[in-house]
């Protein structure tokens, strides 16, 4: 069995009873944390033995939304100016998932699967949109993420703007895809049944997605009140909520995550509340698309998991932290929303992400070996009791240095360890993203 040695670092385990260890050692057998005891306690023979002076040793990061498709869109300046939400979604995102092929989606998922391995993020929950090109776009996006050695829990947009083959066709990607990572069951690859939002999804679609994804016993991964778009269309067409609506579809539940909910207002809290769904907050993507800020430390005061996602905006959990607090500063008061930032990442993720895998975002024997290990070396007291200002004021600066996912390691010393040539993906990606844009 493959043993991997961390001595030198200071362990920082996360979970409920976050420990801040120093004299620790951490070993990784076989892909999973196998033990965490004193150094001294360590004095066999290892396939490897990393040395992390003056280095944090945690769990990789989670990052609970994403859109890895989005990746085309980088310094793309053929959009007309918008608005508002609905002028973005039209002038960019749909104008550009329609020209994605399979090829584009592979290539426009291994690179920001690169990037995470570098920010220490080793799980990602992406949303995926190819409406020309539906059928095997996640068997695509799986490739990436087990070439790069992540873990990812997928799902496709179904939507009806693109009319009702397409939204059929969505329904059979999803249905066809959890299908198949049910049945492999290796805790690396996972899928959950993708909805767009509800005001692009009919009756009908929502009615037979809400079937086949119950029929699997899986979950659903919708935009939900993301706009105040969203709400007007639901109260004018359905004549309720979009919570409303979508828990009289049986699209809520604990296995479910309702993405951004910006504008859900008391009763949709309680509904949230009731059904065990998970909320994930996208800080940056919500402020760059001018929608509001989700009130998350209402959401949280009300009983309602919070998670955090970056919608695609980065890869760099530690960055969107910061981002959600000063958000949440904004929003309310600079005395509000510390600690539910703060543990929408670092203890609420791994509680969501374990709704589809299992031991991960704590150290502790016997859960998944994935770690970020980050150079710090703290100027003030650091223990268990700090530990999150040191990261959003202090180590959300640092560079992280090694990352390791199921056991693998896929960067050490900044350098990555990746069987996958990144200049050629580069390369092949800027050819692919040259003919979508003659296209756009």
């Amino acid at each position: 069995m493959k043993t991997i040695l961390i001595k030198n670092g200071t362990i920082v385990t996360l979970g409920e009873k976050n420990r801040v260890l120093t004299g620790c050692a951490l070993l990784i057998e076989d892909g999973l944390v196998k033990k965490i005891a004193p150094q001294k306690s360590f004095r066999g023979k290892y396939s490897k033995v990393i040395d992390a002076s003056g280095k944090l040793v945690m769990p990789g990061f989670i990052n609970a939304h994403m859109h890895f498709y989005s990746t085309f869109a980088r310094g793309l300046g053929k959009a007309p100016p918008s608005r508002n939400f609905v002028e973005i979604l039209n002038n960019l995102w749909w104008r550009l998932d329609k020209q994605l092929t399979s090829a584009d989606s592979y290539y426009s998922a291994v690179i920001p699967l690169i990037n995470a391995v570098r920010k220490g993020t080793t799980t990602l929950i992406d949303h995926h949109a190819s409406p020309f090109a539906i059928t095997g776009s996640l068997a695509a996006v799986e490739k990436a993420v087990r070439e790069t050695g992540l873990r990812a829990c997928l799902a496709y947009e179904v939507s009806d703007r693109d009319g009702k083959e397409k939204a059929k066709e969505g329904i059979e990607e999803n249905a066809a895809f959890i299908a198949a990572a049910q049945a492999r069951n290796d805790n690396t690859i996972t899928g959950l049944f993708g909805l767009h939002a509800s005001f692009t999804i009919s009756d009908e679609t929502l009615e037979e997605a809400a079937y086949r994804g119950h029929k699997l016993g899986a979950g659903f991964h919708i935009h939900t009140a993301e706009s105040q778009a969203d709400q007007i269309q639901c109260e004018s067409h359905n004549k309720m909520r979009v919570v409303e609506r979508l828990r009289d579809f049986g699209i809520l539940g604990r296995k479910s995550i309702a993405a951004h909910c910006v504008h859900v207002n008391e009763a949709e809290i309680e509904i949230l509340k009731e059904t065990g769904t998970a909320v994930v907050h996208n800080p940056q993507s919500n402020a760059n698309n001018s929608v509001g800020i989700a009130d998350i430390t209402g959401l949280t005061a009300k009983g309602v998991l919070v998670g955090l996602g970056t919608d695609a905006m980065t890869v760099d959990m530690m960055e969107e932290v910061r981002a959600a607090l000063w958000l949440q500063h904004l929003k309310r008061d600079p005395s509000q929303g510390f600690m539910e930032a703060a543990q929408s990442l670092l203890l609420n993720n791994a509680k969501i992400a374990n709704r589809c895998f299992k031991g991960l975002g704590e150290l502790k024997e016997g859960f998944a070996a994935d770690l970020a290990i980050i150079d710090y070396l703290p100027p003030t007291p650091l223990d268990a009791s700090n530990f999150y200002g040191h990261l959003i004021f202090g180590i959300s600066q640092s560079t992280v240095d090694t990352t390791i996912a199921a056991g693998r390691v896929l960067m050490e010393g900044k350098k990555l360890k990746l069987d996958i040539d990144e200049a050629e993906v580069s390369r092949k990606s800027l050819e692919l993203a040259k003919k979508l844009w003659k296209k756009f």
